[in-house]
């Protein structure tokens, strides 16, 4: 059976052969989310993630990618934005250049955004600008490991490309834009050189995890593939293994501290 034919088949029926781009696609992706047990189970899970790690410093901070998510429930006051309109954001902005005050950010949360970035060099150049001193981009995004090459590479639908040569690629639409590796690249592969271009900028925590749940829960495009109430149950098999997550991980929780 050919990884094609299983996404086809597996494909969730809300979505299946919807363009990714249309802001009607990012508004029934809400409705999954929050149809599907197992995966808001994980979303809670990544906000209280993002709002546990807020730096102790004034300042609103601004979400980027909110379309789909509901993250204002877990931080207070969050500005919510979008690339297009859609839904209740308060926003409708471009990473690479926000209709933001310089230096009045406390920080700049989001999750599954950054590795659709065309250009990701200008989201950080305007990061740099609109953070304080001590302000933070925090994130969760996909993550580059044996595990995860497998699964990315076979099974989803965007592109996952780890041998990339540049921070950027071709913008074909605001979402079907991507390179699932992104974040490793620039975090990890390429580390050195995001510390030379951004001196301003810290990398502090990175914590690789999620190896089972999302793909069990079939995520924003796919179909479940496990019941909500085994949450708990997969959550203490991750937790045995989180010393493997260099290897398993298919996601990361990443932070960077604007020094």
């Amino acid at each position: 059976m050919s990884s094609g034919f299983l996404r086809s088949l597996l494909a969730h029926p809300l979505t299946a052969g919807l363009d990714l781009d249309d802001p009607a696609t990012t508004e029934l992706r809400k409705q999954i989310i929050s149809s599907k047990r197992l995966l808001r189970t994980i979303y809670d899970e990544w906000y209280s993630m993002l709002a546990g790690e807020l730096p102790p410093v004034e300042g609103p901070v601004l979400e980027l990618g909110s379309g789909a998510g509901y993250c204002g429930r877990f931080i207070p006051g969050l500005i919510t934005s979008e690339v297009f309109l859609c839904g209740d954001v308060q926003l409708v902005a471009d990473a690479r250049r926000l209709p933001i005050r310089s230096d009045s950010l406390r920080a700049i949360v989001f999750t599954d955004v950054m590795h659709h970035m065309p250009d990701v060099r200008e989201f950080f150049t305007e990061a740099s600008r609109c953070l304080r001193s001590g302000g933070k981009i925090l994130m969760i995004e996909p993550w580059v490991t044996p595990w995860s090459r497998f699964i990315y590479t076979r099974f989803h639908h965007e592109p996952f490309r780890p041998q990339a040569n540049d921070w950027s690629f071709p913008s074909t639409g605001p979402l079907s834009g991507a390179n699932g590796a992104l974040p490793w690249i620039v975090f990890t592969r390429d580390r050195g050189q995001f510390e030379k271009d951004f001196p301003e900028f810290e990398i502090g925590r990175i914590q690789p995890f999620l190896p089972f749940r999302y793909l069990l829960s079939g995520g924003v495009g796919m179909r479940s593939l496990a019941p909500g109430f085994v949450h708990p149950i997969l959550a203490g098999v991750e937790d045995m293994l989180r010393p493997l997550m260099s290897n398993l991980g298919m996601f990361a929780f990443i932070s960077v501290r604007r020094i």
